[in-house]
């Protein structure tokens, strides 16, 4: 029994839902989502909310489909957000054009080009801010952005999440103080 699966999904207004066999499609004011759901999970509206039901004997795709649905229906009205936070000398990012332009301490600037679905903003030279309706594509252009310079717990060097709980290292010691 899926406790997450059970739960409905309140379809504000100007959300509309729509199922073609294994193919959904959730449209609201943001934009228009499409993605594949198993065959063995019900899908069904009743008083503007959305109910899933499973049918075969593993239903544990009953709460992945209600999950992933609850995402499209989230990303159509509000939007994702997710901000990422430079840290390091001279590290700096910037948007030029349709690309964004990385300084992160490479003897050479890196430029990672913005999916045409996504929007990209650097309120400061430090933070950069990605927003978009699929919350898997922004999730995974900011791992993108991410991978360019990854967290260094020595120092505190690289590109992470705001809000992530950072691991800061102890650097060695042995030999220190020794003659």
């Amino acid at each position: 029994m899926s406790r997450i699966g059970n739960k409905p999904i309140k379809l504000e207004n100007g959300v509309t839902f729509s199922r073609n066999e294994n193919e959904i499609v959730v449209s609201g004011p943001k934009g228009t989502l499409k993605d594949h759901i198993d065959k063995n999970v019900v899908t069904e509206v009743k008083d503007n909310e959305l109910h899933f039901t499973y049918t075969g004997d593993y239903s544990a795709k009953q709460g992945l489909a209600r999950a992933l649905v609850n995402n499209m229906v989230i990303g159509v009205t509000k939007g994702w957000d997710k901000k990422l936070v430079i840290a390091g000398v001279g590290y700096k990012a910037q948007v030029s054009g349709n690309k964004l332009v990385l300084n992160l301490g490479y003897s050479h600037q890196i430029e990672v080009e913005i999916p045409a679905d996504l929007k990209v903003n650097c309120p400061q030279p430090t933070e950069i801010v990605v927003s978009g309706i699929d919350k898997q594509k922004v999730g995974q252009f900011c791992a993108i952005i991410r991978s360019k310079r990854p967290y260094e717990p020595y120092h505190g060097y690289g590109v992470h999440a705001e809000g992530e709980t950072l691991v800061r290292k102890v650097g060695k010691a042995a030999g220190k103080g020794k003659k």
